[in-house]
């Protein structure tokens, strides 16, 4: 099943198991998980495309959305693939090296994508709180940089675990109960002491997404207050209809998220199909929900996807354009 290194018993491959206690239902489960993974990269690419077209749509609340597309294509096409090739071909193998690297984007695209949640947070506290200095403070080279840091941030976070996990030796173990290559994952798979990796992984969580939650909540929370003060109830209902559509979507992203990084270190008492199921879930539901909470309930976005999918003179329902 694997070749061992000369000098560390490192595995030349690495078997993921999938689920464990659940492989008889991998097709089944399969079938939900496909479905979820189209729809998500069908309607990031979508909005991607309108996004990019339409020079009209280059305002920093569409340029957020287009990162935010690009950072949910990298989270579930790094790993959902994967999953289903093991779901459908019992395809389980994979190379040490391939692992490390899809842990790297699996992480690294998830903290890119906490930094554009935190960021699109900020953008509508602007929008709300300041409104006449929205444009004066988010100018093009703000978006840029902002684009920029998380980037670096991501990269910088995730590139010593590759050195953390590349130097722990492995002694021939190589099974991991998983769909896909976590940090701790492959840590728990070594014959050392593993502190280093749990500490490193423990603060860096803390201080990147755990920090996001808190600004992300934050920045939130001073929204409702002005929303609150608004002198038309309809524009507080409408307010917080669009605040509660996203913070549900920023639930499912982080909560599935922290679960599993807390249970790799704290929840040894947890059913290992549970812990399983909720980390698959945050690498592809959030991607599906994202651009159809953020981007359908846009009428902007709206208008241009209807115009995309269905050509002036093309339409089978006439009022729909009055209706966008």
């Amino acid at each position: 099943m694997y070749e061992l290194n000369e000098s560390s018993f490192d595995p030349i491959t690495f078997v993921l198991t999938g689920i464990p206690g659940m492989e008889e239902c991998h097709i089944w489960i399969s079938v939900p998980f496909c479905l979820m993974y189209l729809t998500a990269v069908f309607s990031n690419s979508v909005l991607l495309f309108v996004i990019s077209t339409d020079r009209s749509l280059h305002e920093p609340m569409y340029l957020f959305l287009a990162m935010l597309a690009v950072s949910d294509l990298m989270l579930s096409t790094t790993t959902v693939p994967k999953m289903l090739a093991i779901f459908w071909f019992s395809a389980r193998e994979i190379s040490f090296d391939a692992c490390i690297t899809q842990m790297f984007f699996t992480h690294f695209s998830f903290i890119v994508e906490s930094s554009v949640l935190l960021a699109m947070a900020f953008d509508r506290y602007v929008a709300v709180c300041d409104p006449l200095r929205y444009s004066a403070i988010l100018t093009p080279s703000v978006i840029g940089k902002i684009a920029v840091t998380a980037v670096v941030r991501g990269f910088c976070i995730m590139f010593p675990p590759i050195f953390l996990l590349k130097r722990l030796p492995y002694c021939g173990h190589n099974v991991m109960p998983h769909t896909y290559c976590e940090h701790m994952g492959i840590a728990r798979l070594a014959c050392a002491d593993i502190r280093a990796n749990v500490w490193y992984g423990l603060t860096t969580a803390l201080l990147s997404s755990g920090l996001d939650v808190v600004l992300i909540a934050v920045s939130y929370a001073l929204i409702l207050r002005a929303v609150f003060r608004l002198p038309s109830p309809e524009a507080r209902l409408k307010t917080l209809s669009t605040c509660g559509s996203h913070l549900c979507v920023i639930l499912m992203f982080y909560v599935p998220a922290f679960f599993s990084f807390l249970t790799h270190r704290f929840g040894h008492h947890i059913p290992s199909h549970v812990h399983i199921l909720l980390a698959n879930l945050y690498v592809v539901v959030p991607p599906m929900l994202n651009p159809i909470i953020y981007g359908a309930r846009t009428r902007q976005i709206r208008e241009r996807v209807l115009r995309l999918l269905c050509p002036a003179g093309e339409c089978p329902c006439p009022g729909c354009w009055g209706r966008c």
